[in-house]
């Protein structure tokens, strides 16, 4: 069954740690309860002693009073959610009336747990959050695994500042644009044709010696030639090279 907190969890965030208040807050912070307890004893033993019949009525009262106290009290500690996502920390209370808190974890500086004898045997403490500014923004009592939660928190703290910093990765080299409109396109008919011996004119003839042989020449303007005809090459690149190649026979 979903939780009303699950319905918070943002795009992109997920759960860490999900805990509450421990079990022992549901009688320790009941004072009420104890007192109900005590008026129906009390009256109790009075009706022992003084058989007045209205004194019966009001222990009943006070012990279903009681009752009805603890078993609210219990409703309300599970329906507790104490969140930490990878994001913020976030507190949902209230059976009927939903309360929610959080606190982002960039704008956390530091945590302060208090755990006596009780706590340490027990596993719970108080862990009160603090801004950069020595500011209380959640302080959480008697919660359950306090120092695990606390340890959670910082090593999620840690992990999104590490995120945020990270380098953004650079954009595709892209090639260099030619000087004019006709080598710009040129080279993109170049791109697009892909499977020539060369690129440009320059490349066809990088590789070719001093002294050629007709049939060289011959096997060179071809290729060239077949540039020229694909785009590769301006047909005043090619005239250019020609008269290279022929002044090499």
């Amino acid at each position: 069954m979903a939780r009303y907190a699950d319905g918070l969890i943002a795009e992109g965030e997920h759960i860490l740690v999900r805990t509450r208040q421990h079990w022992f807050s549901i009688v320790a912070y009941t004072v009420a309860f104890w007192v109900m307890v005590a008026i129906a004893v009390g009256f109790f033993i009075l009706k022992q002693i003084i058989d007045w019949q209205p004194l019966a009525w009001i222990a009943l009262i006070s012990l279903v009073g009681a009752i009805v106290w603890i078993v609210w009290r219990y409703a309300s500690w599970s329906f507790q959610d104490y969140i930490l996502t990878n994001r913020r920390v976030m507190q949902v209370e209230g059976i009927i009336n939903k309360v929610s808190k959080d606190s982002s974890l960039e704008k956390i500086n530091d945590a302060v747990l208090r755990q006596g004898l009780f706590g340490r045997m027990l596993h719970f403490g108080d862990l009160e959050i603090l801004t950069a500014s020595d500011t209380t923004v959640d302080d959480f009592k008697m919660l359950n695994e306090a120092a695990q939660f606390k340890k959670a928190m910082l090593n999620a703290k840690y992990a999104l500042e590490r995120e945020v910093s990270a380098p953004m990765p650079s954009p595709p080299l892209r090639a260099p644009s030619a000087s004019s409109g006709e080598g710009t396109s040129s080279g993109a008919a170049a791109a697009s044709a892909g499977s020539g011996p060369a690129t440009s004119a320059a490349d066809a003839v990088s590789d070719v010696p001093e002294a050629m042989s007709p049939e060289e020449v011959t096997d060179t303007l071809h290729r060239l030639a077949d540039l020229r005809d694909r785009g590769a090459i301006s047909a005043a690149e090619y005239d250019a090279k020609k008269a290279e190649l022929l002044e090499r026979i």
